[in-house]
């Protein structure tokens, strides 16, 4: 058999695995179309008493959904009594579970685990594959919920909620994007139309005013979509298990001697790793896919790399979703707790147009729409 790989050149390739994609991306968007004619035509959205703000993006997976949940929660949770409801991709379970303490990451989902534990005692939490269940089984539960937060819930249009946002990673703008599988979009370009707010996620700390004005206007968004941009804020390392005295409090600390291993089950790693380089030590990566749940034999691998790597200090770091599955995993080596870390995250918003996010994100909230004057009528 003749192996195409090494008598085409790297731009051949491309050509060729385009050729063969294209006619699935093109199906793909049939469904697709289908599916969202058939809701702005025919089958109905439910809509609610209580305020739904959905969360979500139109690429597959790393737009930061989790971090820019928190951040909503963060800000609102003293003012409004919320609910959070998420699929729990990836969990062990089916059907609607409400989070109570007694739950690990495969009960219900990695990312909903994280959230629930951040907040726990100032949200209720639960996961549900259909929305709309979730959203009536969680007002039965606690009628007292006067905001609900949909995580990833975009493409679910059998819920219409108060507030669409819908996130766009700076380094994968859709405006360069074709429709899965030839690219990542799960939807197409012109679905941000239909979002109140979009926000950039991961942009540089540098970005330009230039860069600004060209993304807006590839983006080409309605001039009532609030646009805004964001970016990953790292903190110092935190230890993953409970040590009374953690070896390493600041990357600051790290020296050309020192060895970091960093090991990530996430969509789009290179952020972090990116970070990482900056200090000054020697960096080593080992990736898996996004929600991984390591094995024994992943753990034997991994510390058989790590006995391999030279340095004066070695460590391992990993991401915060990765540590929520690292800390609940019975088949980490107890011996190994004490070098490994993860990396806080949190979302700063940048300065664009003199606006504010959170105050523009309550008022679209509040804003009294035309169903809320037929009740009042």
């Amino acid at each position: 058999m003749i192996d195409f790989t090494k008598i085409l050149n790297k731009q051949q390739r491309k050509t060729v695995l385009t050729w063969i994609l294209t006619p699935f991306s093109w199906l793909y968007g049939c469904g697709v179309w289908i599916r969202n004619f058939a809701y702005d035509h025919f089958l109905r959205s439910e809509s609610f008493d209580v305020p739904v703000v959905s969360v979500g993006n139109i690429t597959v997976g790393g737009t930061g959904k989790t971090p820019h949940v928190e951040y909503i929660v963060e800000t609102l949770c003293r003012q409004y009594n919320i609910g959070v409801l998420s699929r729990g991709y990836k969990r062990n379970t089916h059907g609607f579970i409400l989070a109570t303490d007694n739950m690990s990451p495969r009960d219900i989902g990695d990312e909903p685990y994280q959230i629930y534990h951040k907040f726990n005692g100032l949200i209720t939490l639960a996961v549900c594959e259909s929305r709309s269940k979730g959203i009536h089984e969680m007002m039965r539960i606690n009628p007292s919920i006067d905001l609900f937060i949909l995580d990833d819930a975009f493409q679910h249009r059998s819920i219409k909620p108060k507030v669409n946002i819908v996130l766009v990673d700076y380094s994968r703008p859709p405006f360069e994007d074709e429709l899965m599988p030839l690219g990542t979009l799960r939807e197409p370009k012109h679905r941000l139309l239909q979002s109140d707010f979009v926000v950039v996620t991961k942009c540089p700390s540098d970005l330009s005013p230039v860069n600004i004005r060209m993304f807006k206007e590839n983006l080409d968004l309605f001039p009532s979509t609030e646009l805004f941009f964001s970016r990953i804020l790292y903190g110092e390392p935190a230890p993953v298990f409970p040590v009374p005295r953690p070896q390493l409090s600041s990357l600051n600390w790290l020296t050309p001697d020192d060895t970091i291993l960093c090991i990530t089950g996430i969509a789009n790693a290179k952020p972090l790793v990116r970070y990482l380089r900056k200090f000054n030590a020697a960096v080593r990566v080992i990736h898996y896919d996004d929600h991984h749940y390591f094995t024994r034999r992943d753990f034997d691998f991994i510390f058989q790399e790590f006995n391999n790597l030279q340095g004066t200090r070695k460590f391992i770091i990993t991401t915060e979703k990765d540590s929520v599955r690292i800390l609940n995993n019975a088949y980490y080596p107890p011996t190994m707790r004490d070098i490994i870390f993860y990396i806080p995250i949190k979302v700063g918003f940048m300065e664009y147009e003199g606006r504010d996010f959170i105050t523009d994100l309550t008022r679209k909230i509040e804003e009294r729409d035309n169903s809320d004057l037929l009740r009042t009528n």
